[in-house]
């Protein structure tokens, strides 16, 4: 299945921004995002908090079933979700938000053995297991000293 046109180019970035350790900056900003949205996501707010959950097990050292390029793809989709500047500009009243729904269901549906994986996984785990895993902290600052293997 072809990439979405735009997407691409968030790739590269992805992949600078998990190697420089920015991932809490991202899940931060993704998660002010999807607050704001609301309805506007319907059933795709789950499953961005899906992706946001993975990028937290990632960062916090607790899931590394995972490949690379699949988690590049994942944070590429959320940075897409995030840029106002894309394919439609989220500012133009609702289409804005038309293109971020469709990459961010092209990421849901390219990755979806991956992302099966992973919610395997999660009903693996104690429930207060998940939520210490799966908990934004009040900064991302506070997210990336509570990081035991830095990335």
């Amino acid at each position: 299945m072809k990439a979405p046109w735009n997407f691409t180019r968030f790739l590269p970035l992805a992949a600078r921004l998990i190697g420089r350790g920015r991932l809490p900056t991202l899940l931060f900003a993704v998660a002010a995002k999807g607050s704001n949205q609301g309805s506007r996501l319907g059933k795709l707010k789950d499953d961005l908090k899906l992706l946001q959950a993975l990028c937290l097990a990632y960062w916090r050292g607790e899931y590394r079933a995972i490949s690379p390029k699949a988690l590049i793809s994942v944070v590429a989709g959320l940075m897409y979700f995030l840029s106002p500047i894309d394919a439609i500009p989220d500012f133009l009243p609702m289409f804005g938000m038309l293109d971020d729904i469709a990459v961010l269901a092209w990421v849901m549906k390219s990755l979806d053995g991956e992302l099966s994986a992973f919610r395997a996984w999660r009903e693996r785990q104690r429930p207060e297991k998940l939520v210490v895993v799966e908990r934004l902290p009040a900064t991302p600052q506070l997210l990336e000293q509570e990081n035991p293997k830095k990335n």
